[in-house]
């Protein structure tokens, strides 16, 4: 059994702590390991099960080998999508990877990386379920109880009398995709019908087939991406041009709506899909008012409130309702009832090229992260910390200077044709136009500060002519960050 996980989301819906340049999936929301932790080391008891493998961004390449590094998770193959195309090419891409790796009987088990699962031993009973009917071939789902009319799940309605042998797997008579509110009222009245957990577990060739059958050009396509994608080791970057003739469609819409193969297994685990803030309504109230809350925060006369606060002090007085998330450059507050709509904060943001939309102020490179302290005109101040062993690529700037202090650790700097070392309480200057590098070659991080002066300070100025990471040697476009 191969666990596959998809890491491509957004996570727009949990913005302002989530952002496109780090999403829910890599956050830590529910305890110390992000979501994309816990889900894999989640399968890591598994019977039978291999090293994963994940599907996600190229943006977020590096973020997710260092969270595999972080969780001790080796051997693990990374997809990497040279953009978004949904979840059912995401799929197919999967089953030709594991096909191709173990063979058309080997089994999938794809599932969403930013899902929460309270309880292990229910979670483990359903796949080894699922597993069974798997085995017989059927595509497998996972249903959860529905406990409010929610349209933005799918719903599944099982046969009577269809269980599969002596696994709690059940045939599916009917599956909805994200229905109207009226529907999903009547789903839940009449009681038959499940939740679609977002986990699917099916052979490999099994998949493939009903794949090809019912959207042949989508087979065709992700074979060809996975077939011409460029390998560096256990890294695989899909082939862009194959992949964008992918049509942009959900697993859901391409396969399970219309497959008579779908079995489906209940799980009771205290799932949830982290799909909006009021997923803090899993915590314990933390008064006896009714608010959950995290972080800084005071109430005073307030009620069935969910506060999160990043650092700063977050007050509130006489607010019944509300969802208030604090971050060091952006604060939400929303009713609880319209928490659903705050994607429709990010779209705004977007149109107006904000960049609160795509990125916090800490941003983390694979040699480290920076984060911006202070800016205004013709200068910015960053913090800068460089892992040990780490560099950042060989590089100038057309229109900024920049002076790095050192405040912990030693720098090897390199200016033009001189190299030389810097320690704590040193500066040194880099000129406009001279081409400098920056390694940290110490047993501890190497932390700076920068403060950079000129006429254009855009993070797109900026020239590479040599990387340890496999990016491009070339001048910046203008929505990348910092080397």
């Amino acid at each position: 059994m191969v666990p596959v996980l998809m890491a491509g989301g957004s996570g727009t819906r949990l913005w302002p702590l989530s952002r496109e340049q780090h999403p829910k999936q890599f956050l830590s929301l529910l305890g110390q390991q992000s979501l994309f932790q816990q889900t894999v080391l989640r399968t890591t008891t598994i019977d039978e099960a291999t090293a994963p493998v994940v599907i996600g961004s190229g943006t977020h390449r590096f973020v997710i080998a260092e969270q595999l590094r972080q969780a001790g998770i080796r051997d693990a193959a990374i997809l990497l999508e040279p953009e978004g195309r949904n979840t059912a090419p995401a799929a197919a891409v999967a089953a030709h990877f594991v096909a191709e790796e173990f063979g058309p009987d080997a089994i999938v088990f794809l599932m969403a990386a930013d899902h929460a699962i309270g309880d292990q031993a229910a979670f483990e009973a359903a796949v080894q379920s699922a597993i069974d009917a798997a085995s017989q071939g059927y595509i497998v789902t996972f249903g959860i109880r529905p406990t409010r009319p929610e349209t933005g799940f799918g719903y599944l309605k099982v046969k009577p009398n269809s269980r599969l042998g002596a696994s709690r797997a059940q045939e599916v008579e009917r599956f909805v995709e994200k229905p109207t509110i009226d529907r999903a009222r009547q789903f839940i009245e009449q009681g038959d019908h499940y939740w679609n957990g977002g986990m699917f577990l099916f052979r490999s060739g099994r998949f493939l087939a009903e794949l090809r059958r019912l959207e042949p050009e989508t087979y065709i396509r992700s074979l060809e991406a996975l077939q011409k994608a460029r390998r560096e080791g256990d890294t695989i970057a899909l082939d862009g041009r194959a992949w964008k003739e992918c049509r942009n469609e959900s697993i859901d819409y391409a396969v399970m709506e219309k497959t008579e193969q779908l079995a489906l297994v209940p799980l009771d685990a205290g799932w949830d899909d982290v799909g909006s803030w009021n997923f803090l309504e899993r915590l314990p109230a933390s008064d006896a008012e009714d608010n959950r809350t995290r972080g800084d925060v005071v109430l005073e006369d307030a009620h069935n409130n969910l506060v999160h606060s990043s650092g700063r002090l977050v007050a509130m007085v006489g607010v019944d309702d509300h969802v208030v998330v604090e971050t060091d450059d952006a604060v939400l507050v929303a009713h609880k009832d319209r928490v659903q709509d705050v994607r429709k904060i990010v779209q705004n943001l977007k149109r107006k090229k904000r960049t609160e939309a795509n990125a916090h102020r800490r941003v983390y490179r694979p040699w480290g992260f920076y984060e911006t302290v202070a800016l205004g005109e013709r200068f910015q101040v960053k913090r800068i910390l460089v892992k040990p062993g780490e560099k950042l690529s060989l590089q100038m700037h057309f229109h900024r200077a920049e002076h790095w202090v050192v405040v912990r650790g030693t720098a090897k700097v390199t200016c033009n044709d001189k190299t030389f070392y810097i320690s704590e309480d040193q500066s040194t200057y880099i000129p406009l136009g001279n081409t400098h590098r920056l390694e940290n070659p110490g047993r501890v991080p190497l932390e700076l500060i920068e403060v950079q002066s000129g006429c254009y300070l855009g993070e797109d100025d900026i020239v590479r002519m040599s990387d340890s990471y496999g990016r491009s040697e070339t001048r910046d476009a203008p929505t990348k960050a910092v080397a």
